[in-house]
């Protein structure tokens, strides 16, 4: 039951037998209302990516921060920036989005899981330190005095602070970017695919000194973002009215969401786009989801979590009441 990444609707539907349409997938911690992409030109389909100052300059404005790289979403900076150090002990929240480890382990450096009251003691011994703020999936928080205090002890001996941001964008003012300027080992992930719900057109940025995005732009090669994924984060990143309207009403969806959780007696905690629960029956209570046709996201018990799911944001009335629904019958 329990996959590395949400979302395969196809493969639950063909599995539990009802058509992919039926299902309800609220497993990927995606905006459901995500921005509408408008017709792209022929053009941009036709040429080569090049660099473009105006992608630059948008993104600067949107980030606070002109110390950016394009790439194809934080999933290239992950598999990349573990290939830029020798050999590295890397500390990490026990329960975090995977594909950190899985790049770190692959590239040869020693994984080790650090609870986030133990970091304060721990990061003396580590080289890296990877943080996703909020975490995916418990949603815990960490505040910028904390973070950048983790820096500069990692700096002072040559480390790096890794800090992932995929489900910051609506609450940007927490942003690690906002700093303006970057430091040397502080390297800050950033993507369109959660707040923006443009999670297939792989888009993203890193912010780090020049030199290391030299080293990251280098490593990748040419032609490493896409002409259309220019186009389209340009537009995205440009449309203040669509970004104020999800700065208010995300907020009250997962409200909205955490209370129909409460509501099945499911206690939970999240960020603007998912709600987490644990729970020890994690994985009966999404299997008898999924014969309602409502797809959620299990997480394996770790040393410090019990198994646990994640919820997604409905995207229409419809789909709230039929995750109500769902859960009434799964909850008796």
């Amino acid at each position: 039951m329990s996959k590395i990444h949400g979302g395969q609707r196809r493969l639950w539907a063909v599995r539990y037998g009802f058509g992919e349409e039926e299902l309800l997938d609220l497993s990927t911690g995606i905006n459901p209302n995500g921005w509408v992409v408008p017709a792209v030109p022929t053009e941009v389909w036709q040429r080569l990516p090049e660099d473009d100052g105006e992608l630059l300059k948008v993104a600067a404005s949107y980030y606070a921060t002109d110390q950016l790289l394009p790439i194809a979403g934080s999933q290239a900076a992950i598999q990349t920036l573990p290939q830029l150090r020798t050999e590295s002990r890397v500390g990490m929240l026990p329960l975090c989005y995977s594909e950190h480890a899985r790049g770190w382990r692959s590239a040869g450096h020693k994984v080790v899981a650090v609870a986030s009251e133990e970091i304060d003691a721990a990061v003396a011994e580590l080289d890296v330190l990877v943080i996703i703020n909020p975490n995916n999936p418990t949603g815990e928080r960490f505040s910028t005095a904390e973070l950048l205090s983790w820096h500069q002890q990692l700096a002072e001996r040559g480390g790096w602070l890794i800090v992932d941001e995929a489900f910051i964008d609506a609450t940007p003012e927490h942003s690690l970017c906002a700093i303006g300027e970057a430091r040397t080992g502080l390297i800050v992930l950033r993507s369109l695919g959660k707040f923006f719900g443009l999670a297939g057109v792989r888009a993203g940025f890193i912010f780090a000194t020049e030199s290391l995005r030299a080293r990251v732009e280098e490593k990748l090669g040419p032609w490493a973002f896409s002409h259309p994924a220019q186009w389209v984060t340009k537009q995205v990143l440009a449309d203040k009215d669509w970004q104020a309207q999800m700065y208010k009403q995300l907020p009250l969806a997962s409200k909205r969401l955490s209370n129909i959780l409460t509501a099945a007696n499911l206690n939970s905690a999240g960020s603007a786009l998912f709600q987490w629960c644990e729970l020890d029956e994690a994985v009966e209570l999404a299997e008898r989801l999924l014969q309602e046709r409502v797809l959620v996201r299990v997480f394996n018990a770790t040393a410090k979590y019990r198994s646990s799911l994640r919820f997604g944001l409905p995207a229409s009335e419809s789909e709230w009441l039929h995750l109500e629904s769902a859960l009434k019958k799964c909850r008796v």
